[in-house]
């Protein structure tokens, strides 16, 4: 039996599949690539991020990002990224840089974001813009050494993002959505991570 070109599909037919493309400035058919490539060996998937701190003056401090292993082999930056730390004047600093509950702040906003804009990307969405503000509470009893009942970090963190792409609301929203939840930055503020210390003194 002759079949028209303008029929319309049954529900068996294949649906078509979207060309995968650069997009949002995202290296969509690399991002797919190296999807693939994890997932048919594992062992790629292990990094180690390193960065080193010197402490310059008072609380202000200095910290480089050095290379790191990943996807099988060792990595160096791309760039010479050093961050300096300090606290404002009002917490016995001098302010000459932000503080490092600061640095977390931006650290949870920038990995969302760039999930975002890799998520929206790979499901094919034109993003217009992203803007985000980011709030932290906290109660300097605790690091102070004033009361044992108050946690020395943020005792909450606050998110509100402003999206807009060639999308509906809703859509965008899952895309905020499946970000946070592939977030590294968010998964290690709300479940933890061990940390050890050790100390060499001279």
């Amino acid at each position: 039996m002759e079949t028209n070109a303008t029929t319309e599909p049954t529900q068996s037919s294949p649906k078509p599949r979207r060309e995968k493309r650069p997009l949002n400035g995202v290296d969509v058919p690399t991002l797919f690539a190296t999807i693939n490539a994890v997932g048919e060996q594992p062992e790629l998937a292990k990094f180690q991020f390193r960065a080193s701190n010197k402490w310059v003056k008072g609380t202000h401090s200095r910290s480089r990002i050095e290379g790191f292993s990943g996807a099988g082999g060792e990595h160096a930056q791309t760039g010479d990224f050093v961050y300096d730390a300090d606290h404002p004047p009002v917490l016995c600093g001098v302010g000459n840089a932000p503080s490092p509950v600061e640095f977390l702040l931006h650290a949870i906003a920038g990995c969302i974001t760039a999930g975002i804009g890799n998520v929206a990307s790979a499901r094919g969405i034109e993003l217009e813009s992203v803007e985000t503000t980011v709030e932290g509470d906290l109660d300097v009893q605790g690091l102070l050494g004033l009361s044992d009942d108050v946690r020395n970090g943020y005792q909450g963190i606050r998110l509100s993002y402003k999206i807009k792409g060639d999308a509906d609301a809703e859509t965008l929203r899952k895309v905020v959505a499946q970000s946070t939840a592939r977030s590294a930055v968010y998964d290690v503020l709300t479940n933890g991570v061990p940390v050890s210390i050790e100390v060499d003194a001279d």
